[in-house]
């Protein structure tokens, strides 16, 4: 599991990201650079970075369904995961 601190600091940047998220645009499209390099360097979405949304493990995280694979198969497995089933053949 991860540090909350860890999981506090990503959902920090994602409000950052929305917050300026029109602001970056109109600076591109502008073509203002210097303006760009003026906002915070965490509102950019590149420094966003994928985590469980259970646990905040950064790697093997399934985009689709917002888990990291450890858990997306805990949840299959107990059925919690409507539409996904333990395949065999």
């Amino acid at each position: 599991m991860a540090k909350e601190s860890m999981k506090a600091r990503e959902v920090k940047r994602a409000k950052l990201v929305a917050k300026y998220a029109e602001k970056r645009k109109a600076l591109k499209e502008a073509g203002d650079y210097e303006g760009l390099a003026k906002l915070p360097k965490n509102s950019s979405r590149v420094r966003l970075h994928n985590r469980c949304s259970l646990t905040g493990r950064p790697k093997g995280y399934m985009r689709l369904f917002g888990l990291s694979r450890i858990q997306f198969r805990e949840m299959a497995s107990t059925g919690l995961i409507p539409g996904v089933k333990k395949a065999s053949w």
